[in-house]
């Protein structure tokens, strides 16, 4: 058996569309573009990349693109100087403080001072509380963007036992009420986990969130399984990989993502999709 692909880039590329035609709407119908502010501290090559590409697909979409990169000097009331001005601004609907941060700074200080409607990572407390009580508003993107991929393959996903390795605020957690709200048995794995193959081998869904190269091994799947992949790791060559071993898994999963071209994209398209969601929040929509 070979698992048949997730394509995240192509579905990407369907939301990122539909999200252009929706703002076009509404430029045609006289109501201002939807604003995402980025902001960037310190020179993090990764992070460089990523808000390059996060700008480049926000201005594609005929969104308005608000840059602000800072140095990685900044102080944190600088910083937070800056959120204030953006949450007071009313053509940004969309704030993004791009992770990580100096070590200087208080990352969950500046996810709570981000006005929660225009908390577009969906990571402030009271989005992660809306998801948690199932009244989500703006929801964080990568697990949401996972929702999406899995609700593209036609599993029906109610009672299936889902695994995620992984606790992050950002992923693991968020990630686990999502499937919780489409009524899986969800199970959390990290680095205490006790028997962590044994674990995976019954998991209908196994969505991998450790940053570790290849960690997840293909004999851990169970045959058949949805295989979400997050990770994004460099291999000894420089090869970029997931938390899962590709070649292996994909022998013996029903369902699987690839790295690159599978979760990745989908953040950033949900990203903006949440940024339009933002815009209409604003305006009283439902």
């Amino acid at each position: 058996m070979s698992a048949r692909i997730i394509d995240g880039k192509a579905r990407a590329e369907r939301l990122t569309a539909d999200v252009a035609a929706r703002v076009a709407a509404r430029v045609a119908a006289g109501k201002p573009k939807p604003g995402l502010a980025a902001v960037l501290v310190g020179e993090n090559p990764a992070s460089q990349i990523y808000v390059r590409n996060k700008r480049r697909t926000t201005d594609a979409t005929g969104m308005a693109s608000f840059s602000h990169d800072l140095p990685a000097a900044v102080t944190q009331g600088e910083l937070l100087a800056l959120v204030d001005r953006l949450n007071a601004d009313s053509t940004v609907h969309g704030i993004l403080v791009q992770l990580p941060l100096p070590k200087h700074i208080d990352p969950d200080a500046v996810a709570e001072r981000i006005d929660p409607r225009k908390d577009v990572d969906g990571l402030h407390p009271y989005n992660l509380g809306r998801l948690a009580l199932k009244r989500p508003l703006l929801r964080p993107c990568t697990p949401y963007g996972c929702m999406t991929l899995l609700a593209d393959t036609g599993v029906d996903l109610v009672g299936r036992n889902a695994v995620v390795i992984g606790q992050s605020n950002i992923v693991g957690r968020p990630m686990a009420l999502e499937l919780l709200m489409a009524r899986c048995t969800v199970t959390i794995c990290h680095s205490a986990t006790r028997d962590l193959p044994g674990v995976v081998v019954g998991a209908d869904v196994l969505v991998a969130a450790m940053g570790r190269a290849r960690f997840v091994q293909g004999g851990w799947i169970k045959p058949g399984a949805i295989v979400i992949d997050v990770g994004i790791n460099r291999d000894a060559e420089g090869k970029l990989c997931g938390d899962v071993d590709f070649a292996a898994a994909k022998e013996r999963a029903g369902w699987i993502t690839p790295v690159p071209g599978g979760v990745g994209p989908m953040t950033i398209a949900t990203l903006l999709a949440n940024t339009l969601r933002a815009a209409e929040l604003a305006e009283g929509a439902a």
